[in-house]
């Protein structure tokens, strides 16, 4: 019998509320394996998982439990899987909107905190220049294939503590925090650089792929994460107008928006307005 069928059992078998005081053990773990099966059918693990131990606990006192603990610890696997499974994309298997939107969040709150008080956080926004191409050209199960080796590009250089997560369809966010901006700009022109000279030639022997890429920068308290990701995205459609297969950010002294590497010496380099800070 397992350590779920034992509880149910012993429970099912309590004298109900009204035939034994408040305080007896067996009414009060009915009470609380009620509340891990509520709590699990609305998916809140950490808090049945709770309940369940504090039902065990006074259903059993000291003596040892291995079945029921064990259940408790493949519940507890299971939920972390649950977990992770939910913050990844189906298709790339890269961190999902759900996820960046959390942690962005999470880490804009801790900007005046070690350890990014002197650098902030930077966001950078990747889109694949004429992917629609791809599709009409190649069929929407070729681009797949293109959008999970773009993830194995991304990931390949990211610092320690960043990560890359499917912003949605073609675009792709990387979030490196404890970097100043002239580190990310370095960071994300290199992974420009690394995709535009990567060898697509097994998927395709005419397929050659190019990103845009738009940086945005936070430091201190400034910031929304709709705000810091609105920057990025102006300044990734940016380096589109500006003939793509570039990174775009704005300098710290003066705000203009510059290109990065080789690209900086397009001519026309279009300057939009600044929507954080």
């Amino acid at each position: 019998m397992d350590g779920m069928t034992t509880v149910r059992t012993l429970v099912h078998d309590a004298p109900t509320v009204t035939d034994t005081p408040p305080a007896s053990p067996r009414n009060r773990a009915a009470l609380h394996t009620a509340a891990a099966e509520r709590l699990a059918a609305e998916g809140e693990w950490e808090q049945a998982y709770g309940h369940l131990h504090a039902a065990l606990q006074l259903l059993h006192g000291d003596e040892p439990l291995p079945d029921a603990h064990d259940e408790l610890d493949r519940l507890r696997r299971e939920h972390a899987e649950a977990r992770e499974q939910s913050r990844r994309d189906s298709l790339t298997a890269s961190y999902n909107r759900r996820y960046l939107d959390e942690r962005l969040a999470a880490l804009l709150a801790d900007l005046d905190g070690t350890p990014f008080r002197t650098t902030g956080l930077c966001l950078a926004l990747v889109d694949i220049d004429h992917f629609k191409l791809v599709n009409d050209t190649h069929g929407h199960l070729f681009g797949d294939r293109v959008l999970q080796r773009m993830v194995t590009e991304l990931d390949a250089a990211l610092p320690e503590g960043g990560f890359c997560a499917r912003y949605g369809g073609e675009e792709f966010a990387l979030v490196l925090p404890g970097r100043d901006l002239a580190q990310a700009v370095e960071i994300s022109e290199q992974a420009r650089d690394r995709i535009a000279r990567h060898d697509w030639s097994d998927l395709h022997p005419d397929l050659r792929v190019t990103v845009s890429i738009g940086v945005a920068h936070a430091a201190g308290r400034i910031a929304e994460v709709e705000r810091l990701i609105g920057e990025a995205d102006m300044l990734l459609y940016t380096a589109k107008e500006a003939g793509r297969n570039a990174v775009a950010y704005r300098a710290s002294r003066g705000g203009r928006v510059r290109l990065a590497g080789a690209a900086g010496a397009r001519r026309s380099i279009p300057q939009p307005v600044r929507t954080t800070g």
